[in-house]
C-alpha cells in the first residue's frame, strides 16, 4: 500500500483489512475459484478486504517475492474498483464490467 499515492485512499473510510477467510464466490461451481480481494461499500463506508485464506489456497507455494507481486496486483485491482466508484464509472470499459464478463466466461466453461 505504501507504493500508492495518498489520493487513492480518499474516502476509503473502512481502509484495507486482511481477513483470514478463504472465500468462494456464490457462483463457484467447485473449489476452483476463490475471491482474493473485495471492494465493498455499505452504509457510506468504503473498504477493501484482502482474503489471506483464499490467497494461501490458490498460491500455497509462492515465495515472498512472488507473493508480494501477486498481492500487489490484487490490491491494485481493488483500488481500481474504488477509484472507478468514486468517479461513478459504470460503463463497458470499467473493471466492474470486465469482472462480470470474466464471471460469465467462467460460468460458460463450467455449465457445458
Amino acid at each position: 500500500m505504501d507504493e500508492l499515492p495518498e489520493a487513492f485512499f480518499r474516502e476509503l473510510s473502512g481502509g484495507v483489512i486482511v481477513s483470514e477467510a478463504a472465500v468462494l464466490p456464490d457462483y463457484a461451481r467447485g473449489n476452483d475459484l476463490y475471491t482474493m480481494g473485495l471492494y465493498q461499500t455499505a452504509y457510506g463506508i468504503r473498504q477493501i478486504v484482502m482474503y489471506k485464506g483464499s490467497f494461501d489456497r490458490v498460491h500455497p507455494h509462492a515465495d515472498a517475492a512472488r507473493a508480494k507481486e501477486l498481492l500487489r496486483g490484487i490490491l491494485r485491482h481493488e483500488f481500481r474498483h474504488h477509484m472507478e466508484a468514486l468517479a461513478n464509472i459504470h460503463n463497458s470499459s470499467s473493471l466492474e464490467a470486465q469482472d462480470e464478463r470474466d464471471k460469465q466466461a467462467y460460468l460458460a466453461r463450467h455449465d457445458k
